[in-house]
């Protein structure tokens, strides 16, 4: 019956949207009070693989035999119960004989028939190493074992499986030792071992540290770990700050100090170890369990206790976690490291206000609920939503309440109670209408216009933690060019000469000083353009400032200058004279700007002439050798003036050759 039932639901053709799902039912194991609900799950798979063989020619099923055959075989060899490894190997002789394009099928039937497999600590210890020799099933088998079985709820199966996962170790010791053992699963199993371990080896009978087994041996313990969290190797880092995370507190006393600088270290950025990103996030993540597992005592010792004397020190190092914006290949690899952090400050107040609130400072608190906001407006939904959630924990917590936090009371009307649990951060269209609202509170506006101009703008490639200002100056001139098309700033429109527009013109013209950032230059030119609505004597100087970058020796900001200029005449054809207005459009148009830079400065200066605007020219102010010799970088200031302004030395740019688009370009930002 079940067999007609999948041959009519399992249509030919189907098999890409069913296979997925088969192969997580294969594995499917839920563990509810003291047994598993996961079984019969398992064998219904097995019955549908088994119904498949009948079901489908082999042309049909060959794209997935890889998959399903690897799956049968780790089902009928590691699977916790009899009936399904008996059903799983049913399956695998089903396709072996009907369909015969199983790997290895009459070899694997041989080993791993329906008796066999009766057999658990066989299966594990014998057949699973015969069946790894086979290299179509080497790596599924040991990626199973570690992403799956060593951290099993059944602690017979999770010795098993290490047994196996050695005894397999000679069949692929290279993918063993570069990834198998890299798995974090592998590395969170090892360090929830060791507090046990050293429970067992330190402890006497009483439960207390046996004096004879302490002193030199813990000491070259703890100075072993610390030690190796400088180790070239990322993966290291990690596994010894999760081992000094959770080392018990008896092998921590005496030695907290040693502990936490050896952690913060491993916090901190270098040009070396710049990815080591998940290092850091192990680090700051340990730091926390660390703080919890010593307690705290205000006027106790810092070598025992989270105390007077440390609690600072702790404070700042995941406080500059919170400013990782690493990124490479993989993204914004900075933000697992921004996550442990929130997490880490969360669980390190928690701990001080339901034992020593008063080791809370005002300024600390402050700096945390800030960097908590910036972050719950930050573009990103997953941190977004973190970030939000350990803001409203900390703002809520009642036992008792947080000290310092900022404008507690108008926090608690933006943010009531009832919507602790229920405010969905993931959605943007409900967490940012409420995060805007802290802008109207002092103490919040800056960092929560920070994460704003990043959201608006865009998380860019160039983000980076060495310089903040350049991880934000992207992003806030594509929100400025927003705000200005948007209308934003109407208000100073119709103010001659307002100082609001002639401030920003003068920021954002300092901003692409000497920049060579293609995408922070492309940026600004929307600002630029979007400028010449205000009133007054600004808008020769934004004139001017455009018609600089129609010459910069990049030919994609000559172009992009040109087409947003040209957009800009149509929006705002006001601003020019309409009697030159349309051969200024013809000229921005009709000239090919990624031209030589001569034809283009040609071109640019017929602009200048028709709309009265003063041509660039380049004035050096040291003069030492003629035109043709002149070094640039022996150049101490050009600057651009307008024609007639001052007196202009009699040669061209173009007269200095290649040099002369780089002279060009220094005039431009020294205008």
């Amino acid at each position: 019956m079940l067999y007609q039932f999948v041959s009519l639901l399992v249509i030919p053709g189907g098999q890409s949207g069913v296979v997925p799902v088969l192969l997580r039912a294969l594995t499917y194991d839920e563990k509810r009070g003291a047994c598993s609900v996961g079984s019969n799950v398992r064998d219904a798979a097995c019955y549908v693989c088994w119904a498949f063989a009948r079901a489908y020619d082999p042309a049909e099923l060959s794209p997935f035999i890889g998959l399903i055959s690897s799956a049968l075989v780790i089902a009928a060899v590691f699977d916790r119960d009899v009936n399904c490894r008996r059903a799983a190997s049913a399956a695998f002789q089903e396709n072996v004989g009907r369909q015969g394009t199983f790997p290895h099928g009459i070899d694997i039937l041989t080993a791993a028939d329906y008796f066999a497999v009766g057999n658990r600590v066989n299966c594990y210890l014998s057949i699973s190493v015969y069946i790894a020799g086979f290299p179509e099933y080497t790596q599924p088998m040991i990626d199973h074992l570690v992403n799956m079985k060593i951290n099993h709820w059944d602690s017979v199966i999770r010795e098993l499986s290490t047994k196996a996962l050695h005894n397999i170790t000679p069949r692929a010791p290279e993918y063993m030792a570069n990834v198998a053992l890299q798995s974090s699963v592998v590395q969170e199993s090892a360090v929830s071992a060791l507090a046990a371990l050293c429970n067992e080896y330190y402890l006497n009978e009483e439960g207390e540290a046996d004096p004879a087994l302490q002193g030199n041996d813990s000491d070259e313990l703890v100075t072993q770990y610390v030690s190796e969290l400088q180790n070239t190797e990322e993966m290291v880092r990690c596994g010894f700050s999760r081992a000094l995370g959770a080392l018990p507190r008896f092998l921590l006393k005496g030695r907290l100090q040693q502990v936490l600088e050896g952690l913060r270290k491993v916090t901190l950025i270098t040009p070396e170890d710049v990815s080591f990103a998940e290092s850091r996030r192990d680090a700051l993540i340990a730091i926390a369990k660390v703080c919890q597992t010593v307690g705290v005592k205000g006027g106790g010792s810092q070598e025992e206790y989270v105390c007077r004397d440390n609690v600072d020190q702790i404070y700042t190092t995941l406080l500059n976690g919170v400013t990782d914006y690493t990124t490479d290949s993989r993204g914004d690899v900075g933000g697992w490291v921004r996550e442990a952090a929130m997490t880490s400050l969360m669980e390190l107040t928690l701990l001080l206000v339901q034992n020593e609130a008063e080791l809370i400072s005002a300024n600390i608190c402050r700096q945390m609920m800030c960097w908590l906001a910036q972050q719950a407006a930050e573009k990103i939904d997953k941190f977004r939503a973190h970030a939000g959630s350990v803001f409203l924990t900390l703002l809520h917590f009642e036992h008792p309440p947080v000290p310092h936090i900022p404008h507690r009371q108008e926090l608690h009307r933006i943010f009531p109670r009832s919507e602790k649990e229920t405010l969905n951060w993931n959605a943007a269209s409900e967490a940012f209408p409420r995060i805007t609202q802290l802008l109207a509170l002092p103490t919040y506006q800056y960092f929560v216009l920070l994460g704003l101009s990043v959201s608006v703008g865009g998380l860019t490639e160039t983000t980076s933690l060495w310089s903040p200002r350049e991880r934000v100056s992207v992003p806030l001139l594509t929100m400025l060019d927003q705000l200005l098309a948007n209308g934003c700033f109407d208000t100073f429109t119709g103010q001659e000469n307002h100082p609001f527009p002639v401030k920003l013109f003068n920021l954002c013209k300092e901003e692409i000083k000497r920049s060579k950032d293609i995408r922070k230059l492309r940026s600004s030119i929307g600002v630029f353009c979007g400028l010449i609505q205000f009133q007054g004597d600004m808008r020769k100087k934004v004139f001017f400032q455009l018609f600089l970058l129609l010459c910069h020796p990049f030919p994609i900001i000559r172009k992009t200058t040109a087409s947003q200029v040209y957009e800009m005449l149509i929006t705002y054809g006001d601003v020019v004279d309409a009697a030159v207005l349309d051969q200024a459009m013809a000229i921005l148009s009709d000239t090919n700007w990624e031209a030589e830079l001569p034809v283009v400065r040609e071109r640019r200066n017929c602009l200048c002439d028709l709309l009265q605007v003063p041509r660039p020219q380049l004035v050096p102010k040291v003069w030492g050798v003629c035109a043709p010799e002149f070094s640039v970088r022996r150049l101490q200031t050009l600057v651009a003036v307008p024609a007639g302004g001052q007196e202009a030395v009699p040669w061209h740019p173009d007269t200095l050759g290649p040099a002369g688009a780089e002279l060009d370009s220094l005039a431009m930002e020294q205008s």
